[in-house]
Order: C-alpha cells, then structure tokens, then sequence
C-alpha cells in the first residue's frame, strides 16, 4: 500500500478514533451480540443478532482501514508563510461557477470530511488549487461539471489549545 499524507491533527482524530473503536465499540458490540444470543435459540432467526453481527463485521473493516492509513501514514506540515495552498492550510475560495465563497481546509484523503469543510489533496479541487497563491483562478472538473474556483485568501491551520 502506497503512503498517505495526513497533518497532525488528522493523525490525532484518526488514532482517537481507532482507539474508541477497538475499546468501547467492540465491547458495546460483544453486549450486543451475547445479550442477542441468550435472547433467541436459533440465531439464524434472531433478527438482532443478525443487525449486531453486520455492525461488528461494518466496525472491524472500519478498523482495519484506520490502522491500514495509520501504518501508511506521513505526517506533513504546511509551509507557512510561503503564500501558497498547503496540505493543512484554509483557504477560502469564490466558486466564480455559482459565485459561493466557501472555507476549506486541504488534507489527507484518510482524514477528509466535505461536511467539516475537509477536503483532500488528491480530490479534483484539492489537485487543483494545492499550490496556488491568492487571486490566482483554476478551473476544476468536478461531479458538477467544470468550476472556476478563484483563491480569495490562504491561512495558517488552527492549533488546538
């Protein structure tokens, strides 16, 4: 498996993740199956046990990704200061196609979450706008057709506290 880049907070999120998952998950999920079990003798039959054996098969390759991405992990750091988009970095951008101004922050593909406003490196807006500086305008094949995307400002990542 090929490598992956990931900031720093994004490692933190995803081993905070594993470490819930394989700990209070797998338990939640063991309780469910035994109290299942003893429930109903013909376990073919027994509609809960089924339901908690496609969870825990759903939580294990859940699992097994994230420590996949964490052994195959390379942590990078944005070059701050050099005026350019950087793994790591917001940057806010007009979408010129529909004229939105959205907030973005580029990561690893491991990490990524749209809904949180995270977006990968290797997402066709995240390839295209890695690099650029402020003011400069790229245009973006997307699931939505062709977007022109112009860079409005570009800042550091935010530290936890």
């Amino acid at each position: 498996m090929s490598e992956f880049v990931v900031t720093r907070e994004g490692l933190d999120r995803l081993q905070a993740e594993l470490e819930r998952l394989t700990t209070v998950e797998r338990r939640s999920i063991a309780d469910r199956l035994s109290h299942a079990a003893a429930a109903e003798s013909n376990r073919a039959e027994n509609a809960d046990y089924s339901d908690a054996r496609e969870q825990q098969a759903l939580l294990e390759r859940r699992i097994a990704r994230l420590q996949q991405w964490l052994g195959n992990a390379r942590v990078v750091e944005p070059r701050l200061g050099n005026g350019r988009v950087d793994v790591g970095e917001r940057v806010h951008v007009q979408d010129l196609t529909s004229g939105d101004r959205l907030e973005l922050e580029l990561v690893g593909a491991p990490e990524s979450d749209p809904n949180a406003g995270r977006i990968s490196v290797v997402s066709p807006v995240g390839k295209a706008i890695v690099g650029l500086q402020r003011g400069q305008v790229v245009e973006v094949e997307t699931p939505l057709g062709g977007r022109r995307f112009k860079v409005l400002e570009v800042e550091p990542p935010e530290r936890a506290a």
